[in-house]
């Protein structure tokens, strides 16, 4: 899942648990400390941890073309919030995700910095919507990988098997709400 997919799984939640859901991938080691942002990201390696192995992204997997398996779960990662833009868009979740991130600032990884001033001022969340747009996310996520662009050369096949996908994703979004509702509830209980 990508930024969308675990700002919409975390909504439930503080502004700095979203924050953390969002800059997750941004912060390296495991995050011990007992705050709402180090809970976030938590949540967010659980969520990706479940969805990465569930029965229908491997199986999506395995289908893709051989020379691209490997970062398929990177592409699949941002297919699904194209889904969840164009079939569930929500401006309120969108501004609130730009407002957390533009408020707290100065608790993104430096790393991530850059990435999240174009995603608020470009307005990924809502151009996810647009699968031209998504898939050129996509391939620009390949320049910042080493060796060929893999994730470049695997938009055709994503492009051809568009229907799939979406099949796909109307399997994989309810057992995700409801994988991440019961997370959280197990959370609220510790």
């Amino acid at each position: 899942m990508n930024f969308l997919a675990h700002a919409e799984l975390a909504r439930h939640g503080s502004d700095v648990f979203m924050l953390g859901n969002l800059v997750a991938d941004g912060i390296k080691g495991p995050a011990r400390a007992d705050t709402e942002l180090a809970r976030g990201v938590r949540f967010h390696r659980k969520m990706d941890a479940l969805i990465d192995q569930h029965e229908t992204t491997l199986a999506l997997k395995q289908q893709s073309p051989s020379a691209q398996r490997r970062v398929c779960g990177i592409a699949l990662d941002i297919v699904w919030d194209h889904f969840l833009a164009r079939l569930y868009h929500d401006e309120h979740l969108n501004q609130r995700v730009y407002g957390v991130l533009t408020r707290h600032a100065s608790m993104i990884p430096e790393r991530q910095t850059r990435l999240f001033e174009h995603l608020c001022r470009e307005n990924w969340l809502k151009g996810y919507e647009d699968f031209g747009f998504t898939c050129r996310a996509i391939a620009g996520v390949g320049t910042r990988l080493s060796g060929p662009n893999r994730l470049a050369e695997l938009t055709p096949w994503l492009e051809r098997e568009y229907s799939l996908l979406e099949d796909s994703f109307h399997e994989i979004w309810p057992w995700m709400q409801r994988a991440a509702c019961e997370h959280a509830a197990k959370l609220a209980d510790q």
